[in-house]
């Protein structure tokens, strides 16, 4: 079966979230989006392990589903007052338990490396939490801050349950991850020791992409995913992984391990990388941003306040990179054998109806244009990915013409998009039409 995964998300107990993350909305969303495995976010965190137990109900082995009678009461409660927009699949999506650790610690350098974790089942969450009490505070945040080296952390993950899984989390990130210019090591080895042949797969994070990945060959034996980190349930799936799998969790582990054609990595759903708010090097509060070659040329000196730049995740990528690094690079067409996957970059729906609209992401234009597209269209992704060109010219939401939202689709997936890059902390914007064009 073919399945879009989104792994890596946050609950309402992780700081800097929305207070709506909770199951009947992430179901609900999951839904819109056309989700079909959603990772529970934050199951190190004691009250959210207890929400999910009891609003949650086994399916599939390892896998949950959203309480029925929770379901119908939400949907024809809560979702239709505030006007979420109506989902038309019946498939509902299957919850895997998942978090977010954060580690820092120093062992001749300061450390800070977030993982993700991936628990088989509910008893193996909560052995895992109970080790990780004795180690450290992991009821203040969702997702927790412990003074553990990443390979310990890993250690206790494979002692309490061998069937666990360890993804280090956004790994170009310059702050918190594994390979990032702040924060991390040189190699995932060299991070997670000798466990780290127990490690199936990185992920991208937002500011990178599998091309810019590819060029760095230690990370060959691995298998490159993407997933949202979502902080509010809209943001569910704005990176995401296509698995052929079935629908169980020893299928999931098979499939990101890649060792056989029926539980394989089909592609991987990307922002454009430019977007992610930490690719190119800058200053936010200098409006800075530069190119790496224009960094190298400015010595990582800002041209406006003469201080150090934001070291962006391009430049990272290049100054381990063992070949030439090209965010555009296509996957070859022999790759079964490599960790190369075809991938495609979208511009998140909301954002394309806001550019059309000229108005806010938040606006009720854009909300009713997007609850229109969701009824007719399936789901977001039915329409980014898959709807044909001239499927879309037939939609009439409201405020914009068919012709122009295929137009601005088909300049999506053809990657022929206006792009301002994102840099120390500030998310880039990717638009479908020239500024200077009439949309």
């Amino acid at each position: 079966m073919r399945l879009i995964a989104d792994l890596h998300i946050h609950s309402k107990y992780s700081r800097a979230t929305s207070p709506k993350l909770i199951p009947a909305y992430l179901d609900r969303w999951a839904r819109i989006k056309g989700i079909n495995i959603l990772g529970t976010g934050d199951c190190t965190h004691p009250n959210w392990l207890k929400d999910l137990k009891e609003q949650l109900e086994p399916a599939e082995e390892g896998f949950y589903t959203f309480k029925k009678t929770l379901r119908k009461d939400f949907d024809s409660g809560i979702a239709l007052a505030e006007k979420i927009p109506t989902p038309v699949t019946e498939e509902y999506p299957r919850f895997v338990l998942t978090g977010e650790i954060s580690t820092i610690y120093s062992n001749g350098k300061t450390r800070k490396v977030h993982h993700v974790v991936i628990l088989p089942d509910f008893k193996s969450a909560e052995d895992f939490q109970a080790r990780l009490e004795k180690k450290g505070n992991i009821a203040s945040d969702g997702r927790p801050i412990l003074g553990l080296d990443s390979r310990s952390l890993f250690e206790i993950l494979l002692e309490t349950d061998e069937r666990s899984m360890l993804i280090p989390a956004h790994i170009w990130t310059p702050w918190f991850s594994a390979l990032g210019a702040r924060s991390g090591f040189d190699s995932i080895d060299e991070c997670y020791q000798d466990l780290s042949k127990y490690i199936y797969a990185v992920e991208t994070g937002l500011s990178s992409n599998p091309p810019m990945n590819w060029a760095v060959k230690s990370l060959d034996k691995f298998s490159i995913i993407s997933n949202s980190d979502a902080h509010s349930s809209d943001k569910l799936g704005r990176e995401a992984t296509i698995l052929e799998m079935d629908i169980s969790y020893s299928s999931l582990v098979k499939a990101l391990q890649r060792k056989d054609k029926k539980n394989d990595i089909i592609e991987t759903i990307e922002f454009f990388p430019q977007e992610g708010k930490y690719h190119y090097d800058g200053h936010r509060n200098c409006n800075v941003y530069l190119s790496p070659e224009d960094t190298i040329r400015s010595e990582g000196i800002c041209p406006e306040c003469k201080k150090p730049l934001t070291q962006g995740v391009m430049r990272r990528v290049m100054e381990l990179a063992d070949e030439k690094v090209d965010e555009e690079t296509p996957c070859p067409k022999n790759f079964l054998n490599t960790n190369r996957r075809p991938y495609r970059s979208l511009i998140p729906l909301s954002e394309l109806l806001s550019e059309l609209l000229e108005v806010g992401v938040a606006s009720k234009k854009v909300a009713a244009a997007y609850n229109y597209i969701i009824e007719k269209a399936g789901s977001e992704f039915s329409l980014l990915l898959d709807l044909g060109i001239n499927d879309i010219k037939k939609l009439d939401p409201p405020g914009i013409p068919g012709e122009m939202l295929a137009s601005a689709i088909e300049r999506m997936r053809s990657g022929n998009v206006f792009i301002t890059p994102g840099y120390d902390g500030e998310f880039g914007v990717i638009r479908a039409f020239d500024k200077r064009e009439k949309v």
